[in-house]
C-alpha cells in the first residue's frame, strides 16, 4: 500500500469520528455542495488545507451527486524552500495541484499600512475569486476549522464590540455566482494536529 493510501485509510478509520464524520456532517447540514458544482479547493500549504483536500478526495469516492474539484495553490511570495515543501507534500499526499503566482507579499511590504495582515487577506481573497472565475468554478473551499470560528467570534466581541463570526457558507457580493464554503467548520484543531502527527506529516 502506498503511503498516501495509508494516510487516506487513517482518515476514514482512525479519525472517522473526529474528522471524517464531522466533515461529512458539515457538508450535508449546511448544504455546502450542490449538483454539478465545480469547487476550487484552496491549499495554503498548512495542515488544515491539506486535510481538507484529502477529505474532498475521499468524498469524491463516495459522492451521491455529480461535482468536480480543482486543487489550487496560490503562491503569494513564499520563500523557495517553503514553496518547495508545499509541492513535496502535495506529491506525497497524491494531490494534483494547480499553482499560480502573485506578488502579494511584495506589494504589502511596500505599503505603509497599520493593518498589513488585513490588506494581505483582502488581496489573497481577491486573487482567489478571480482564479475561481478563470477556472469556471462556482465554489471556493477554505480550510477554516471549528477553532478558527470560535476565535473569530471572540476577537469580534473583544476588539470590535460586535457579534460576528465566520459562516459555513457565504455568497459573494462582488463576484456574482460564487460561493465560499468552509467544510472543516465542525472539525476541531486538536483532531487535525493528531491526524498530522499520526501520519508523520510536516
Amino acid at each position: 500500500m502506498e503511503r498516501y493510501q495509508e494516510i487516506e485509510k487513517s482518515l476514514t478509520k482512525t479519525f472517522h469520528k473526529t474528522i471524517w464524520s464531522k466533515f461529512v456532517k458539515a457538508v450535508k447540514n449546511y448544504e455546502l455542495i450542490s449538483e454539478n458544482d465545480r469547487i476550487m479547493v484552496c491549499l495554503s500549504g498548512g495542515k488544515d488545507s491539506f486535510l481538507m483536500a484529502k477529505c474532498f478526495q475521499e468524498l469524491l469516492c463516495h459522492r451521491q451527486m455529480h461535482f468536480e474539484v480543482v486543487f489550487v495553490v496560490m503562491n503569494p511570495g513564499y520563500t523557495k524552500e517553503n514553496f518547495q515543501k508545499i509541492q513535496d507534500n502535495a506529491k506525497l499526499l497524491n494531490i494534483p495541484i494547480e499553482i499560480f503566482n502573485t506578488d502579494i507579499f511584495d506589494v504589502v511590504s511596500t505599503v505603509d499600512s497599520k493593518s498589513p495582515c488585513y490588506l494581505c487577506a483582502r488581496m489573497r481573497r481577491g486573487y482567489l475569486y478571480n482564479k475561481a472565475q478563470e477556472l469556471g468554478c462556482n465554489t471556493i473551499a477554505l480550510g477554516h476549522h471549528f477553532d478558527d470560528v470560535i476565535e473569530t467570534s471572540l476577537l469580534s466581541m473583544f476588539y470590535a464590540s460586535e457579534i460576528k463570526t465566520m459562516l459555513p457558507k457565504l455568497h459573494s457580493d462582488n463576484f456574482k455566482g460564487i460561493e465560499l464554503i468552509r467544510p472543516l467548520y465542525l472539525v476541531k484543531e486538536d483532531a487535525i494536529i493528531s491526524w498530522r502527527k499520526y501520519n508523520e506529516l510536516t
